[in-house]
Order: C-alpha cells, then structure tokens, then sequence
C-alpha cells in the first residue's frame, strides 16, 4: 500500500494538489449538445483531460452515471417499476463506461472498468482492495453500474466510492458552473459560493447531492467541488487546487466570489 503518512487529514483542502480523487461525472456531459446518446467529440475532448491530469500523477477513479441513456426516476414517473427501472439506468452506466474505457485507451493509458452487477465478460466486478491497487498503479479505475442496488443514485455511488477508496475529494463535474444561494435562472441576483461548508448546505438546503450522498460526505468529511465540465481546462484547475466552481468542506466559513 501507498505510504499516505503525509497525506493530510480528509475535509482540509487549502494549499495542496490532490493525491487521490473521484470524479463524478453525469451521463449528460458524455452527451453534450445532443441531450441524449454519446457525443464522440465531448468524449474525445473529456479523455484528452483525464490524460493530461493522469501524467501529473494524480490518482483517478471516475463514476459515471447513466441519464443520457436512461433514466429509472423518469421512467417511474411514467409508471414503470422503480426498481427495474433503476437496474437498467445501472446498466446505462455500464455502456457510458464502456465509452469512456474506449477513448481513454486511445489516449494510451491503462484502465480498469470494475461494475457492481456482475458482467464477466465486459468488467471486473468491484472489489475495494483491488480498485485500490490499479490506483497506486496508476490505472485509471472506471466505476460503473452503481451501487448495485436500486434506489440509490450515482452521487450516492460517487461518496460511497470516495470514502471506500480513501481519495481526497470528490470532483462533481456538471454543466453548470458552481453552487448559488438560490436558483440564478430565477434570480438574476444569485450569489455563487467561492466556497461553502457542509453546516451552510444543510440550514439552507441547497442541493448540492441527494440527502443519502450529501450525509456520506459529511459524515466522513468528504469534500466535493463543483463545477462546469464542459469549460476546458477546469479539470486541470480543479486538480491544482485553484478557486473554480465551488468547494464544499467541513472547514471554515462559507464565502461568494466576489
């Protein structure tokens, strides 16, 4: 195992470059203009960051989720079963990582697409242990397939991963640039946060993750960053520990940008 005896405390972020992370990355971003399907040259382009990312010797694990494809809350609302509808969104996630697999490749690295529903013949199943030796190997570990279990989302998948796999934070990689202390669509006024701590989150409600992916983090002071995915180079910001989208942690005071 690494020697992580320098490796500061989870829940302090200021001052550093992550060693470990996990970045959560919906099934839209894979999408892009197209809103639904896989967009090849969103794809491409997101590859080419996770390589250049990956040579600074970041440890990456990446979750993805599986709405561009299928979404099993919408087809409940429409009257399917919520539970099968949730094991075929696990399944759209299993083709997304596929995808992902694919182009990364490409760009010469060495992955591992681990799923939690057991398909031999397309990935290993997850197994903590092993996912953490492919990352001090330096593979790039793709988590699909969620939980495993219906009812639960790939945010919830994306803490449970970060806290089994000891990363340093959470990277929620959206189409939307940072967390506002209210909806900017309707209030042109909207403040974003610079950063903002899990204390803040909770009283003001702002959904940041689902309540059971939100408790996770802070139970286990598990930062999240959030930011727009589709802006070039944010990726390589995040990693660096440059002020981009927002940061939710367990310290300090929550602050906007100015």
């Amino acid at each position: 195992m690494s020697d992580n005896s320098e490796k500061p405390a989870r829940g302090t972020t200021e001052g550093r470059a992550f060693r470990r992370v996990v970045l959560k990355l919906s099934g839209e971003v894979l999408a892009g203009e197209d809103k639904h399907g896989i967009n090849v040259k969103v794809i491409r382009a997101l590859a080419e960051e996770i390589r250049d990312i990956h040579r600074d010797g970041v440890e990456l694990a990446l979750v993805i989720g599986g709405g561009n494809i299928f979404r099993g809350v919408k087809a409940a609302s429409d009257g399917m079963d919520r539970a099968i509808g949730d094991y075929m969104g696990m399944m759209a996630t299993v083709i997304n990582g596929l995808a992902l697999q694919d182009f990364l490749e490409k760009e010469g690295l060495t992955t591992r697409l681990q799923t939690a529903i057991e398909i031999k013949s397309v990935a290993e199943p997850f197994i903590r242990r092993k996912a953490i030796r492919h990352l001090e190997k330096k593979r790039i570990v793709i988590l699909s397939g969620g939980t495993g279990n219906p009812y639960f989302t790939t945010d919830t998948t994306a803490a449970l991963r970060a806290v089994e796999l000891d990363a340093d934070v959470i990277f929620k990689a959206t189409k939307v640039d940072g967390v506002y202390d209210s909806d900017p669509v309707k209030n042109p006024a909207a403040k974003r946060y610079r950063r903002l701590s899990f204390h803040d989150a909770l009283v003001k409600q702002l959904k940041v993750m689902d309540s059971t992916a939100f408790s996770l983090c802070l139970d286990n002071k598990m930062p999240i960053q959030v930011f727009d995915m589709s802006k070039e180079g944010n990726l390589k910001k995040a990693v660096q520990g440059k002020p981009i989208g927002t940061l939710i942690d367990a310290n300090g005071e929550s602050e906007f940008y100015e």
